[in-house]
């Protein structure tokens, strides 16, 4: 599926990720956590092609991805979504033109967008009649519903979420996890995701690994975590039990 082989990135003189191995199941969630800037969403713009590494490489299905020209990886990328941190609707567009719009980029004809449009909002809880809203006139769960929505909307087998949580409530946050734990069973997709929520991390992962300074230090089964050895996943667990 993906893999990441001694893989690096530096900018500016600063190394922002260092020889990274890492192999992610099929069908797996896999949450990537971190405190901030230690290179989480580094990652996930490295495996989507929208920066090039400066050492080793991502295969996905076995392909390296190191010497593919720009129309290669645009093709590529139709078997991934992308969820941003910040949602990132097209503030001009409507929501049903929102989730319809890599359908368009496609070529997809318009009465095939339009069932698939509805079928996806469905999926994602979402009545077809929100399709007519602008995002500003969404909360910010349905926003990022939305947003999940236009990233499936291309049934990719692989799903990307950079910090699906951030800025939600705890209840909208919630709802938001389980969503990414139905669409892991529906789908059968692999999902990976980045984030520094552990509450988050325990709800959705299958396994988890933990990036700090740039360097991948530990990688646990979500029932393994109790055996962490890294001092700082430690502390995002006590963290987590001393909220309880």
């Amino acid at each position: 599926m993906i893999k990441l082989v001694n893989l690096g990135y530096i900018v500016d003189g600063q190394r922002i990720l260092n020889n990274i191995n890492l192999e992610f199941i099929e069908g797996e969630t896999f949450v990537i956590m971190g405190p901030s800037g230690c290179g989480k969403s580094t990652l996930l713009r490295l495996i989507m092609g929208l920066i090039r590494p400066s050492s080793g490489w991502v295969e996905i299905d076995d392909l390296s991805t190191a010497a593919l020209s720009p129309r290669e990886w645009q093709q590529l990328r139709y078997k991934m979504g992308l969820v941003f941190q910040s949602s990132a609707l097209f503030d001009s567009m409507t929501v049903f033109d929102n989730v319809a719009f890599g359908l368009r980029r496609r070529g997809d004809k318009e009465n095939l967008i339009r069932d698939k449009v509805h079928q996806t909002l469905s999926i994602v809880g979402l009545d077809s009649s929100v399709g007519e809203k602008m995002p500003s006139d969404l909360s910010g769960g349905m926003k990022k519903r939305t947003a999940i929505a236009r990233a499936i909307a291309l049934e990719p087998p692989i799903l990307l979420y950079d910090e699906p949580t951030t800025g939600l409530d705890p209840l909208i946050a919630d709802t938001i996890n389980e969503l990414i734990c139905e669409l892991q069973g529906k789908l059968g997709i692999t999902s990976i995701v980045v984030t520094h929520d552990i509450t988050s991390a325990l709800k959705v992962a299958n396994r988890v690994g933990l990036l700090y300074q740039g360097n991948l230090v530990e990688v646990r089964e979500r029932s393994d975590l109790k055996n962490a050895e890294y001092p700082l996943l430690r502390q995002f667990l006590n963290d987590f039990q001393a909220a309880l």
